[in-house]
């Protein structure tokens, strides 16, 4: 689905990202983890689109994707989350998701004039889209809740629902667990794993969760001093010795705990 070849991206005499290459299979949950400061981040927002890359290259299903806008990749099926989530605060949980698809009658002038009637099938349509996502989540009972007064796991599914508001072939998770309560993040991981599974959603997520990360990761890369240190299955990953080194010695078990 996503491949990476060669990537750098410098700030002035740092080099954030300093020649890593990865993959992402398609049908994957892919773990991307690693000490503070090596460079996950950044090459989330490179593949994104948020940054343009000082070099290298980034294709998705074959197709050349290196420094295209993020509404260009919006309308390729590739998303991407943000550790602090982005709500409109003031308006509800439903109307949020309703927000999200482009495109809409109701943003055409002319429309709202000539074109109420397609404007109000939409509006029907886009409700119960929502409904269905927010079911599916299972925090249909918050439709009608202002998005700023959601806690921060709930804005977090939220967030996730968006993604379910459009055709999303890959979606980029940062730090979904960050805040979040053990209740909650069972059910966010839950949610994961069923639009895997049921609807061939590819992800890959940065997390500091061991624990959440072993429960729905595979493969697991790890990145150190902005390049790709090791991949493999979290029993690999937790047993690799140049792992262990990059986390100054404490070892990912801790880490895990800790975090």
């Amino acid at each position: 689905m996503i491949k990476v070849e060669n990537l750098h991206r410098h700030f002035g005499g740092f080099r954030a990202v300093d020649g890593a290459s990865l993959e992402i299979r398609e049908g994957s949950i892919t773990g991307l983890v690693g000490p503070n400061g090596a460079g996950k981040t950044t090459l989330f927002n490179v593949i994104a689109g948020v940054l343009p890359p000082t070099s290298g290259r980034v294709t998705m299903a074959g197709d050349d994707i290196t420094g295209m806008a993020p509404h260009e990749l919006f309308h390729k099926g590739l998303l991407r989350t943000f550790q602090i989530a982005h709500e409109f605060s003031s308006m509800t949980v439903r109307e949020n998701l309703m927000m999200v698809p482009g495109g809409q009658s109701g943003e055409s002038l002319w429309n709202t004039w000539f074109g109420r009637k397609r404007i109000a099938n939409e509006e029907r349509a886009l409700k119960a889209k929502a409904d269905e996502v927010l079911e599916f989540l299972t925090v249909d009972h918050l439709r009608d809740e202002k998005a700023g007064n959601l806690s921060g796991g709930q804005k977090k599914l939220l967030e996730l629902g968006r993604t379910m508001m459009v055709d999303a072939r890959i979606v980029f998770l940062d730090e979904v667990g960050a805040g979040v309560n053990r209740t909650l993040l069972n059910t966010i991981g839950d949610a994961i794993i069923r639009l895997n599974k049921e609807r061939g959603y590819t992800f890959c997520m940065i997390e500091h969760d061991m624990e959440f990360i072993g429960r729905l990761c595979d493969p697991v890369i790890v990145m150190a001093e902005g390049k790709v240190l090791a991949e493999g299955t979290i029993d690999e990953i937790k047993a690799n010795e140049q792992v262990i080194e990059a986390y100054l010695g404490t070892g990912l078990k801790n880490k895990g705990a800790a975090e």
